[in-house]
Parts: structure tokens; C-alpha cells; sequence
């Protein structure tokens, strides 16, 4: 995170939380709870990460870091969890060993106190979601999905957009902290209802990209100045979130930065198993699904998902 931070943050009670999992989206939102004025206890797997964040952010209320997400969750009234995948979550969440040697006594629930909330960011499975939140109740414990849109930047600046699932009550009390890192905090229904409205988030993304992709390629191709054209028709129907952040780097060509294509194509598998299972046609979701693959074998998996266009050229 920048030193000038420049956001304005709500007033809200201090709560005591924990972050499990400080990656390109995990440690800055965990740094908006610390300037917020809440107390973070951190946990990543790599320990050294965890040390910088606490580091970084020494001047807010009691920073420290954990050996265990088990440690971190001990003395937390919310515990927020931002990681990889389904079998990360529940690694961190359970303990259970998924092949890194984390044992089933050092996972979050293990340590968390009755009553406390477990908020997780990571974009899983609706069925990973429904799992954990009954795993939690059998503990007395709270369990919300939140999966978050706005890529690093939106984390960098705290201006995600959270969409949950679970119920009422957790998400009450979470949402003060949450608004920390958030511009939009919403509850779509029940548990699983955050990662299926992720899966539409990245359904309309995933059209978009290559809409956008053909129509760039398609003007240079025509001769024309795309860079002047996307400030116009920007102005018009066609604008949307991707032409104003992305439609000039894919003009220059630039793909360094971003939200990677192995992340949306993990995203976008998770969008197509639901499919299968509720029935859903998908048929565009599915073409693209498959040129983010041409992408990944031409070496461009960190790229970000507007490299789409490199298919064409």
C-alpha cells in the first residue's frame, strides 16, 4: 500500500480481527482494517510476509502476526480469509491437511471463540461456502462468503465491491469492519449466494474482455486511431468498467499488471461446473473459457485477463 493512504474511513467501533492470507488482494485489505483503527493479528503461509505487513503498519493498533491460522483466530471477534482456492480455504478454515502439512488443530475454526464471525473473501465454490458454514454452526460459530470484485486496485484503494451470502445477523456486525476495504458491502442471500453472484460478476467480465478485444483489433486492422475511438464511443453504450481501465494498455499492448489469467480461468471453471450442475447455458462463458487457454499455453498465465486481445494479432 501506498504511505498516502487516501481514503476516509467510516467511524466504527475497534474490533479485535484476524487476516488469514496476505496476497496481491489479502494484504492490503488487511492493512485498510489496521488504519481503520482495528487490532490485526495476520497469518500467511509465508511467515516473512506477514513480518513486512506488521512492519509496514507498526503505528495502528496492535499489528501482530500468528504461526497458525488457528493463533490468529484465538482472540478474534471477525476473522476475514482472503486465499487460493477451495482447498486453500479449507485448509486455513479446517486444518485439514491439504498436502502442506498443516495440521487439523491449527486451522481457524479450532481457535475461534463462540460466537465469532469467519468472513471469506477467496473466490471458491458455492458448495466450498455451504460446507464451511456448517462446519462453523456446528461450533457456534458464524460463516459468511464474500467474495470481492475490483482487482488490486480496488483492494489498494479499499473501494472493492463485496457481495455475501449468509446470514443477517453476522453480516451486521461485520459490515462496519468490512466498509474498511469496501465501497459496497451487500447480502445476496444465503450462504453460497456471494460465490454465485461472483460467478455472474466473472460471466459478464469474461464477455466483455473479448468483446472489447474484437473491437480493438478489428479498428487497428481498419487503420484506425483506437486510442482517440475508445475516448469517443467511451462516451456513449459502449463504455463500460473494462474499456476505461484496460482499453488503452490493450491498445499499447501492455499486459504486466492486473488480475491474472490463471486466477480467471480457476474462476471461470467454477463457473462452469455450476453450470452443469444447475443447468445454466453458458455457451459464450464456455468460447472464452477456452481462449484464456490459447493465452496460458503462449506463456501469458500472470498476464492480465485484457491479454485476451493477443489471440487476435
Amino acid at each position: 500500500m501506498s504511505s498516502t493512504n487516501p481514503k476516509t474511513y467510516a467511524p466504527a467501533a475497534s474490533r479485535k480481527v484476524a487476516f488469514l492470507g496476505l496476497g496481491v488482494m489479502g494484504y492490503p485489505m488487511a492493512g485498510h482494517l489496521a488504519l481503520a483503527g482495528h487490532a490485526v493479528t495476520v497469518y500467511n503461509r509465508s511467515a516473512a510476509k506477514a513480518g513486512a505487513w506488521c512492519g509496514e503498519f507498526a503505528a495502528t493498533p496492535g499489528p501482530r502476526s500468528a504461526a497458525t491460522p488457528r493463533e490468529a483466530a484465538a482472540a478474534a471477534e471477525i476473522v476475514f480469509c482472503c486465499v487460493g482456492n477451495d482447498d486453500d480455504l479449507r485448509s486455513v478454515a479446517l486444518g485439514a491437511d491439504q498436502g502442506d502439512g498443516t495440521r487439523a488443530s491449527d486451522g481457524a475454526f479450532a481457535g475461534m471463540r463462540p460466537g465469532a464471525v469467519f468472513v471469506d473473501h477467496t473466490t471458491a465454490s458455492a458448495d466450498v461456502a455451504r460446507e464451511l458454514a456448517a462446519e462453523a454452526a456446528k461450533l457456534g460459530l458464524q460463516f459468511i462468503d464474500a467474495p470481492v470484485s475490483g482487482g488490486q486496485a480496488g483492494a489498494q484503494n479499499g473501494m472493492l465491491t463485496v457481495m455475501c451470502g449468509g446470514n443477517q445477523a453476522p453480516f451486521d456486525v461485520v459490515t462496519p469492519a468490512a466498509m474498511a476495504f469496501s465501497r459496497a458491502f451487500t447480502l445476496l442471500g444465503g450462504n453460497g449466494a456471494g460465490q454465485l453472484a461472483k460467478m455472474v460478476n466473472q460471466i459478464c467480465i469474461a464477455g466483455l474482455v473479448q468483446g472489447l478485444s474484437e473491437a480493438i483489433a478489428f479498428g487497428q486492422k481498419a487503420g484506425l486511431d483506437m486510442a482517440q475511438v475508445l475516448d469517443v464511443i467511451g462516451k456513449g453504450a459502449a463504455q463500460s468498467w473494462q474499456m476505461d481501465n484496460r482499453g488503452k494498455t490493450m491498445v499499447a499492448d501492455k499486459f504486466d499488471f492486473g488480475f491474472a489469467v490463471d486466477w480467471m480461468r480457476k474462476d471461470l471453471g467454477l463457473v462452469l461446473d455450476e453450470a452443469r450442475r444447475n443447468g445454466a447455458r453458458v455457451p459464450v462463458t464456455a468460447l472464452v473459457d477456452q481462449f484464456y487457454g490459447d493465452v496460458q499455453q503462449s506463456g501469458g498465465g500472470r498476464w492480465d485477463t485484457s491479454s485476451l486481445i493477443r489471440r487476435l494479432k
